[in-house]
């Protein structure tokens, strides 16, 4: 029979003690709404109807924006009158489904896809299926009661149960499946007799088990536990992050630490990776075979190749690293960067918006952002691509097998032919020609005696106030200076002796 999923989720959490909605706080870094859809989606569900209330457009958001738009259908349930209510409020979208119903909740992250098959395949027609756990302190649940044969009776809230009923540990998930239309026409004729005037869930199941037959299916106790706090939220996002680590592990992947790996859903990592303690993998992450992931690497997003090293403390988001590259320590890869095969980034470099050629090295305190970096290219330290000028953001090119020195600023647009050399210091802001060498050093020159000069004068400072270590300028009470004297004529500086220039070529100094 074809399935349609309801989702309650039209609850503020008041003991959240939060300005967001419930279902928004997150679990393995996903809004917990996102686990209760993947489920509905996983079963193959005709159609998914969310019940929202408090911040409904924003939950609804946050489940198009990874599932698409037009992924669920959304029912309002302005008012909470219980959960048998948050399901009659989907009746509009589902009236004429001739079909099950499953009926979750937006709260409940750990439920597996193996126990949710199992209680939709119970179900038919003809029968309803409920979820239960076995708990060892069951306070505060409902609990299930079964007559002398094992066969489901009636489900008794705790505050309305007998002393022989509060001992019982099987309670209810709240979690069914069964014929849409049986659902709601009951919900509809149960009325709302009780205390609190709410249209309760459970006595739907009650009447089912009179009416058609109501089969339970078992659950582990964490997969039921809802998550009601944010010490019920750590708590859920540590079972879901070890049951990741799990299957890491046990598709080839080596985790050095599992308590401390924070991976979410959908993470892909090949076989023989290494990933190493606080490593964190965020969003659409896919990492190749054989590599090498280093403690507190932060990456979201991205996708890297086969044998690839990063080292401890990277940061990578929206980008890709291809075979065999080496990244880090301390390196930020920034959205929009592509770096290809065998290139070596090293401490402190940044890349945005940059394509590293194939063998190109940048291994030290580097910026590059919005510019095109050739084969086989090496980026001295220090070196920066002055890639905006406050309005607009330009693209550097260095083409292949260019040597860019060390603290050479690269003023975009520009470009640095092929094979061409920048000589450290060089701020290059015309386009260097294919083997050129682009120097903008200033003139070395030297002023003769002035070390022994300035040595004399301390000196002589030093004696007359009685200050020692040349700090004179760092007292405050320095009365006896002695009086300027008048200026003497400055000495021209000498320049440095040289060869002769040769004729194309700078001239070469000694010192």
């Amino acid at each position: 029979m074809n399935v349609a999923t309801v989702i309650l989720a039209a609850g503020l959490g008041t003991r959240m003690k939060s300005d967001k909605a419930k279902v928004l706080h997150t679990v393995a870094g996903r809004p917990m709404i996102e686990y209760p859809v993947a489920m509905a989606r996983a079963l193959g569900s005709t159609r998914v109807v969310c019940v929202l209330g408090h911040q409904a457009d924003k939950v609804r958001e946050a489940v198009e924006r990874r599932f698409g738009a037009g992924s669920i259908e959304v029912a309002i349930q302005s008012e909470q009158r219980g959960t048998g209510h948050a399901v009659l409020m989907a009746e509009p979208q589902l009236g004429d489904h001739d079909g099950l119903v499953l009926i979750l909740y937006g709260d409940t992250p750990l439920l597996t896809r193996a126990v949710l098959e199992r209680l939709v395949a119970g179900a038919s027609s003809s029968t309803v299926t409920m979820m239960t756990a076995r708990l060892p302190d069951p306070r505060g649940y409902g609990r299930v009661v079964r007559d002398s044969d094992g066969k489901f009776v009636k489900i008794v809230e705790e505050k309305d149960a007998t002393d022989a009923e509060q001992r019982l540990d099987e309670i209810n998930a709240g979690i069914y499946c069964g014929p849409a239309k049986f659902f709601f026409h009951t919900l509809a004729s149960i009325g709302t007799n009780n205390a609190q005037g709410e249209i309760y869930l459970t006595d739907v199941m009650e009447r089912a088990a009179r009416q058609l037959g109501v089969v339970t299916v078992e659950a582990a106790a964490d997969e039921v536990m809802g998550c009601n706090d944010r010490v019920d939220v750590a708590k859920a996002d540590r079972i879901v992050r070890l049951r990741l680590a799990e299957e890491l592990m046990r598709a080839g992947v080596a985790v050095r630490d599992p308590e401390r790996l924070y991976v979410e859903p959908g993470v892909e990592v090949g076989r023989d990776t290494v990933l190493g303690p606080n490593v964190e993998l965020r969003g659409k992450v896919k990492i190749g075979s054989g590599c090498v992931v280093e403690q507190g690497a932060v990456i979201t997003d991205c996708t890297v190749g086969d044998r690839v090293h990063i080292k401890p403390y990277c940061v990578m988001s929206e980008s890709t690293v291809a075979n065999g590259a080496q990244i880090g320590p301390w390196c930020h890869i920034r959205p929009g960067s592509v770096i290809e095969d065998d290139v070596h980034l090293g401490n402190f470099v940044e890349t945005k918006k940059t394509r590293m050629g194939r063998g190109a090295k940048a291994n030290h305190l580097t910026y590059l952002g919005d510019a095109d970096v050739g084969e086989k290219v090496n980026v001295g330290c220090g070196t920066i691509t002055c890639n905006y000028d406050g309005y607009v953001k330009s693209r550097t090119v260095i083409e292949d097998g260019a040597f860019i020195g060390s603290d050479t600023q690269l003023v975009a647009p520009v470009t640095v032919g092929r094979g061409a050399v920048t000589a450290a210091g060089t701020t290059v802001y015309r386009d260097v020609p294919a083997g050129a060498l682009a120097l903008t050093r200033p003139e070395l020159v030297f002023v003769e005696g002035w070390a022994e000069r300035k040595r004399e004068k301390m000196q002589a400072r030093k004696g007359t106030n009685g200050v020692s270590g040349g700090a004179a300028g760092n007292v405050k009470h320095a009365p006896n200076f002695p009086k300027p004297k008048t200026k003497k004529k400055k000495q021209a500086p000498v320049k440095a002796k040289t060869k002769a220039s040769v004729k194309g070529k700078p001239a070469r100094r000694r010192g």
